[in-house]
């Protein structure tokens, strides 16, 4: 789910940035965008997709040690948070006898596991598949609408794992 969010955020300009005249607001986005990207993901708020705009910039405080500017900003931006029990779309990107694994949006770790795929067989082979009664194929490059049934978020890689299932009403290949 996206979710709309405002956001405090100190950004750190560098003292050669300063002397731009007309550009410390440049410089202070640049450097936000950078530190936003970087950030990728917190477990409170989910993924961070987007900085919408940039409301209020504070009065700067000089770091003695380094002559840096750190500057107290509050932006508006919007983040992707997985819960569970939600209905997604994902697309297979691995394939194991034990399941498959999914990306959804910026989550590249979704795990569907054959226990949570009824009907469907796996076919080992060259590029090994699961296959159900109707020969629906589930390999990768296919789209599978599934239902959040556990999500955990990992600190150390700032990145979430999120467990699948197809069983429920319209869930499955798309």
């Amino acid at each position: 789910m996206f979710i709309k969010v405002k956001l405090p955020w100190n950004v750190t300009v560098p003292a050669e940035d300063m002397d731009m005249k007309g550009q410390l607001q440049r410089s202070i986005l640049i450097r936000l965008l950078d530190a936003f990207a970087s950030k990728k993901a917190t477990k409170d708020l989910g993924y961070f997709v987007a900085l919408k705009d940039l409301e209020e910039i504070g009065e700067g405080k000089i770091r003695e040690n380094t002559g840096e500017v750190v500057f107290p900003v509050v932006f508006n931006g919007i983040t992707f948070k997985i819960f569970t029990g939600e209905i997604l779309n994902g697309v297979v990107h691995k394939v194991f006898k034990s399941g498959v694994l999914l990306r959804s949006g910026p989550c590249e770790t979704v795990y569907l596991s054959n226990l949570k795929m009824p009907g469907y067989d796996y076919i080992h082979g060259e590029e090994p598949i699961f296959v159900n009664q109707n020969l629906s194929r589930i390999e990768i490059g296919s789209s599978v609408r599934f239902v959040v049934l556990a999500v955990d978020y990992r600190e150390a890689e700032k990145d979430f794992i999120v467990l699948a299932s197809l069983v429920g009403d319209f869930l499955g290949l798309l």
